[in-house]
């Protein structure tokens, strides 16, 4: 009898013990406090490395391009992500990308091409329109489907602790990482025996022009380029869109100031640029202060953050014109680290008659 009143109070105390530190664990852990005891610069750990953390810095940082402040990724992310962190850290190769790349989100070919696509894309799936841009991504095969199911492990795995065991986010990060390799590497195998060239041209023919004449960029350090320029155009647009509509929902005077004078018709780019009201709903979401650089910042700054803006813009205006909408539920949003929608944001779409 003595032994088990002894054995539950050892295991009382214990609890006791374990949740205390827990409670320490995530008090230290919380950025807020740590600047509320240090002040603006202070020491964390992110990713099983210690940092100095300065949003003021930060900024600074950026704008160096590489002078002042050598680039560094801890050892987890380097195999998460592979060769495409290669692009940020040496010059020669960041501007041969960012120079492909530019051909295919550039302005000249947002204003020819890309105002048309999305416009159609908006009414039905707008991670489609990068993803043929990009592969000629085809949104009605079951293979797309699966490939967007291993983008979605891995994201969920990215800034997971780097253990890589079973069963762990990490592993399944990795995991999802693999597949996609996999099938992008037949993708471009297909691509290149093809016997005839497509009318429209994608990144990946760009890859194959590259891999033929005297290549500066070899076909595994392409292949990471794109899965990095699918894996950016995923998450982030659905998301500040998602952010938007939760935004202009709780905001009914915004809503009505954003339909204010539209028709149903297709958009022009001259229609696209006044849009000033749009871009201000725009900015919202997305970000446009130094705490929260989401495009970046100074000659490494997102090539991709016109075409994003455009895809936003677009959609906000097909919603808006041609739709009303009830919550049905969800709409809770949280930092983990980015921004995410837990529950969903489910809503009712009516058709305007």
């Amino acid at each position: 009898m003595e032994t088990d009143l002894l054995l539950a109070v050892v295991m009382c105390v214990t609890a006791l013990i374990a949740a205390w530190w827990f409670h320490l664990l995530l008090k230290w852990s919380s950025g807020g406090h740590r600047r509320r005891r240090y002040g603006p610069v202070f020491k964390t750990n992110l990713v099983g490395k210690d940092m100095i953390v300065s949003l003021e810095l930060n900024s600074y940082v950026l704008k160096q391009d590489n002078r002042a402040f050598q680039i560094w990724y801890p050892e987890s992310l380097k195999r998460i992500l592979g060769a495409v962190l290669e692009v940020t850290s040496s010059e020669s190769l960041h501007k041969r990308t960012r120079t492909m790349v530019l051909r295919v989100f550039g302005p000249e070919n947002l204003r020819l091409v890309l105002l048309r696509d999305v416009q159609g894309a908006a009414r039905s799936n707008l991670s489609s329109v990068t993803a043929k841009l990009l592969i000629n991504y085809d949104a009605s095969t079951s293979s797309a489907g699966e490939l967007w199911k291993h983008y979605d492990a891995f994201t969920n795995g990215l800034m997971s602790f780097p253990v890589n065991i079973p069963g762990t986010a990490f592993y399944k990060c990795l995991k999802g990482r693999k597949n996609i390799m996999e099938a992008l590497k037949h993708m471009l195998d297909e691509r290149k025996e093809a016997a005839e060239r497509r009318e429209t041209m994608d990144f990946l023919d760009l890859v194959v022009d590259e891999l033929k004449e005297k290549p500066v960029l070899d076909e595994n350090f392409c292949l990471d380029v794109l899965f990095g320029l699918l894996f950016a155009s995923i998450h982030t647009t659905s998301t500040a869109l998602t952010a938007a509509l939760k935004f202009l929902t709780d905001n009914p005077k915004a809503l009505q100031e954003l339909q204010k004078g539209r028709c149903q018709s297709e958009i022009t780019w001259e229609e696209y640029k006044s849009m000033k009201f749009t871009s201000n709903d725009i900015s919202e979401p997305i970000g446009g202060s130094k705490d929260f650089l989401v495009f970046g910042l100074g000659l490494r700054s997102c090539l991709g953050a016109d075409f994003a803006k455009l895809q936003i813009a677009t959609f906000l205006h097909c919603l808006v014109t041609n739709y009303r909408w009830e919550v049905v539920s969800g709409g809770d949003m949280v930092l983990s680290p980015v921004l995410l929608f837990p529950n969903g944001f489910h809503v009712k779409l009516i058709e305007k008659t």
